[in-house]
């Protein structure tokens, strides 16, 4: 039975053409060769599994061969090939600097440099995880690593090239690895699969390689972990069983629930991905990808923003079709809201049902923001259509009441009646109920149509629906209608700043009544109003209480143009008295007889 290899190794690249995704790397390394133009230290940085310590060692062997094919690759059969791939070449040294990260072990090194290749034109010193070594060797390194001997090159490969001394980094031809597309890592894993005739489906390869997040060796050994697992057959299901990922399915079923209102069956599939052991937060935020994916699909330009793969990318074009664009930005919105808030949250399932909840009304608050009046639309209807309208007029086809005047000149006045034009859309937001009110006094009916842009009042409904749901629908500012600006007197506006700080003690706010206590109003203008605070601390302390307080004053003045500004008061601190001198001369000043005991007595006064 042949030792198991596993595929990070067995398929590790030997030439530059067989590095995936990295061909900005690989074709500027060619060229230099090429030219002739080696740096004497190179510095390859960037995340784990993207080949920073492969291209080291590619580069390390093709600089040694001896007959390098025409567009700059090792042979592979010279003497120097030969031993580099058997291990025993005497030119190329690495060093792991996370175990030998000591000045003894640069000294170390230093040494080494001193010495010719014995074979070959170059011997070059690999030196992984650089990051690793200490201050102190890092300044022992700076010599040697500035002027090498012609014959000695240095690689240095890290992930944390910011650890990295920037009198190092100066020394180095810096190459930064990207991460490896998911396309490039699915299509490697299906060239593998091939070889050793593992059948797989396509779409499993994809979600490996979205899981790997761009490191190819971690899409490897998920490879072999899953090809294990399901027995040489690599299935989309066994993938996402195996790596606890959840399935697409559960999103599209999702988003058919929430965009049909079906509460219910919402948060009885979230229930379901629960007992499947899913953590919440991995939902909502898988959730929130899902929402990007539908939306980039929306544009032509951006479907290839969908790293998905074709089956999956055909249910997604799909669905987007079916979904309105403001349903998604006011979904991902209440998503990401959902995810800041998650971890500081007790009751944390409450927190993603909440979310869950609000975007299944999202619908009805947009279809609310949209519904036109109709001209023959009562109270009644109003009512029972849950308040879509806050005007109410009296059928087209109702009778009109008949006034009888005796002996007034208004008995000679005709009757107008108003029409109510059909084409005249009103919007209303949902927070405010409908004002039905008793028959009008005459005939005429008349209508007061706010003039509001529907689209404009789709986000601010959903706030307020926000602020419903988490009960403090109270502390936003009150709209209110008509133009209250009753003038009032400072004597009235003591008495109302006064119950305002009451009202502040009775709830436990003590903070904010002693800084509303300590100093009182200033009226500069008949409806602005100073405070006075002592520090920047107290005023931002106030600033948030502002609107609470607007309201207040508003309501209690009825002057609905207050307005508050702020005023940095310095509080006068008086000397106080330390020393023994000055305590007394404090007492003599008030009462001089005091020194005349002194004197009387021969006393002193201790410093």
């Amino acid at each position: 039975m042949e030792n198991f290899i596993v595929s990070a190794r067995k398929y590790r690249p030997a030439t530059f053409e067989t590095v995936v995704g990295q061909q900005h790397i690989t074709g500027t390394l060619k060229n230099a060769i090429k030219n002739n133009q080696l740096a004497q230290a190179f510095l390859f940085c960037g995340p784990r599994g993207v080949g920073k310590t492969t291209c080291a060692r590619i580069l390390a062997k093709t600089i040694n061969c001896t007959n390098p094919t025409a567009d700059m690759e090792a042979c592979g059969q010279c003497d120097n090939c030969l031993s580099f791939q058997n291990g025993h070449s005497f030119n190329v040294h690495e060093l792991d600097a996370a175990s030998n990260n000591s000045v003894d072990d640069i000294r170390s090194l230093i040494e080494q440099v001193r010495i010719p290749p014995q074979a070959g034109k170059y011997k070059i010193y690999i030196i992984d995880e650089v990051h690793m070594l200490s201050q102190s060797a890092f300044n022992a390194f700076l010599k040697t690593l500035e002027e090498p001997p012609s014959y000695a090159i240095f690689i240095l490969a890290t992930t944390e090239k910011h650890k990295i001394l920037p009198t190092i980094l100066s020394r180095c031809q810096i190459f930064d690895f990207n991460r490896i597309q998911v396309e490039d890592i699915a299509s490697h894993l299906s060239t593998i699969a091939q070889r050793e005739n593992i059948a797989f489906e396509s779409d499993g390869l994809h979600i490996i390689a979205q899981k790997a997040d761009g490191g190819l060796r971690d899409a490897l050994s998920m490879f072999d972990q899953i090809a294990s697992y399901a027995n040489k057959n690599i299935t989309y299901k066994a993938v996402i069983d195996n790596l606890n990922i959840l399935d697409y399915d559960y999103f599209f079923k999702l988003t058919s629930y929430l965009t049909a209102a079906e509460v219910s069956q919402t948060l009885l599939l979230f229930d379901e991905i629960l007992n499947n052991g899913f953590d919440g937060n991995n939902f909502i935020n898988g959730l929130a990808s899902h929402f990007r994916n539908l939306l980039v699909g929306k544009d032509a330009a951006t479907i290839k923003l969908l790293e998905v793969s074709e089956n999956i990318k055909q249910k997604y074009l799909d669905q987007c079709r079916q979904t309105e664009l403001s349903f998604l930005l006011t979904a991902l919105n209440l998503a990401n809201t959902c995810d800041l808030n998650y971890k500081n949250s007790k009751n944390q399932r409450l927190q993603v049902e909440l979310a869950l909840i609000k975007m299944c009304h999202i619908r009805s608050v947009v279809n609310l923001a949209q519904q036109p009046l109709s001209p023959n639309n009562t109270a009644t209807d109003v009512d029972q259509d849950k308040k879509k309208t806050n005007v109410v007029a009296e059928p087209a086809e109702s009778p009109k009441p008949k006034v009888e005047v005796e002996n007034t000149a208004q008995a000679a006045a005709p009757v107008v009646n108003a029409p109510v034009s059909p084409n005249i859309p009103v919007t209303e937001k949902p927070k405010e109920s409908p004002r039905v009110g008793p028959p009008p006094s005459t005939t005429s009916i008349s209508i007061n149509i706010p003039k509001t842009n529907a689209i404009s009042t789709l986000i601010p409904s959903l706030n307020d629906l926000e602020r419903v749901a988490q009960g403090d629908d109270d502390d936003g500012p009150k709209k209110v209608t008509g133009d209250a600006r009753e003038p009032f007197s400072y004597d009235r506006l003591l008495e109302v700043w006064n119950a305002f700080t009451q009202k502040m003690k009775a709830t436990d706010r003590i903070n904010l009544f002693t800084i509303l206590n300590n100093f009182a109003p200033t009226l500069l203008s008949p409806q602005l109003i100073e405070i006075s605070v002592e520090s920047k601390t107290q005023e931002h302390l106030v600033q948030q209480e502002s609107v609470e307080l607007l309201n207040f004053l508003r309501n209690e003045l009825r002057n609905f143009g207050v307005e508050v500004t702020y005023k940095l008061m310095e509080r006068k601190i008086e000397n106080r008295l330390y020393g023994n001198r000055e305590k007394y001369d404090y007492l003599v000043n008030k009462n001089p007889k005091l020194d005349e005991l002194r004197r009387r007595f021969n006393l002193d006064i201790n410093p």
